[in-house]
């Protein structure tokens, strides 16, 4: 039922969401535009509305939806993976290599999907050389790949002020700051026809997996005890979480807080189970980068950055979680 109304919300905001910005689209005109070649209906509206509905806010929409829906499944994944609920999508440094690859590609005057491109190799980059670290100091030991996402992420941020000193000040570091930042400005249908695919495959690989994810929350030594292949099943959500956490930063840039406060709402919404705390943070995390987007769109004159959005509404967030849980803390 709960699940079902995370639905509702998202559906009823998805429409409500093309009212905010310059021209308001009311949701009968959004609903007709996007269907009215499937039922051969007449059209009523200008063209220039259409453009605005089917080329500047639907992808835009779109993208908010399944970035915010994306990062909440990567961080409920390795939250349950490493038992540890401060847990984020970009604990293995893909977010630092991320920035280091976009950031190269601007100084090097490069176009946005060579960016974008860039941001994304060096982003699996970063996860493999953490993973390659717990790989050959501990032998797949969860703390020790952790240490080696913390030691990465720690080099790529220092690259990436390498980048930003030798940036020409005037242009190219603003660049760099504003895509660091995050934003949904700049999404396109092409991006969600990535995204969209790379995260339904992410989605399957950890569905897939969901009860193998389930014994490994309560040990290692339980889940194989109950049959659980715990090294593939470890392969599985770093590498599931990992792609689609590095295609929602390589088009829209860092979005911090999201992945990390979105599974703590799921749980307390649907249970311990991670099948559905996957589904409830994808849907709840849909609706919270939704939500923080359209204040974004809903100022005018300023495009505000993302990232610093999704950190001044996540903290406060947080705070609130942790008063409500405190027995469980103490």
């Amino acid at each position: 039922m709960k699940m079902l109304g995370l639905f509702v919300v998202l559906t009823v905001l998805f429409f409500l969401s093309f009212m905010i910005g310059r021209y308001p689209v009311s949701p009968k005109t959004v609903w007709d535009i996007l269907t009215y070649r499937l039922f051969g209906q007449t059209p009523y509206w200008e063209g220039t509305l259409e453009t605005v509905v089917l080329q500047v806010r639907l992808p835009r929409i779109l993208m908010g939806i399944l970035v915010g829906g994306a990062l909440s499944v990567a961080g409920a994944s390795y939250q349950t993976l490493f038992k540890n609920p401060m847990v984020s999508p970009d604990l293995l440094g893909v977010s630092a290599g991320a920035g280091f690859g976009a950031a190269l590609a601007l100084l090097n005057q490069a176009s946005w999907w060579e960016v974008q491109l860039t941001a994304f190799a060096f982003g699996i980059l970063a996860v493999l050389i953490s993973y390659t670290i717990g790989k050959a100091f501990g032998q797949g030991n969860i703390t020790v790949l952790v240490l080696g996402g913390i030691v990465i992420s720690s080099l790529f941020q220092s690259l990436l002020a390498i980048i930003k000193t030798l940036a020409d000040t005037d242009n190219t570091l603003a660049s760099i700051t504003f895509w660091l930042m995050g934003s949904l400005g700049r999404a396109s249908g092409t991006d969600v026809l990535v995204m969209l695919p790379a995260t339904a495959v992410s989605l399957g690989v950890l569905f897939f997996f969901r009860h193998s994810i389930d014994a490994l929350s309560a040990g290692e030594d339980e889940a194989m005890t109950m049959g659980v292949n715990v090294r593939l099943t470890k392969v599985a959500v770093v590498a599931a979480s990992t792609l689609i956490t590095v295609c929602a930063v390589s088009i829209c840039g860092i979005v911090g807080w999201v992945g990390m406060v979105v599974p703590h709402i799921a749980r307390m919404l649907v249970g311990a189970n991670y099948s559905k705390i996957g589904a409830a943070s994808f849907l709840t995390g849909g609706i919270l980068l939704l939500l923080i987007d359209n204040v974004i769109r809903g100022v005018p004159g300023v495009e505000l950055p993302l990232g610093v959005l999704t950190s001044l509404v996540g903290t406060p967030i947080f705070v609130a979680l942790l008063a409500k849980t405190k027995r469980a803390w103490s």
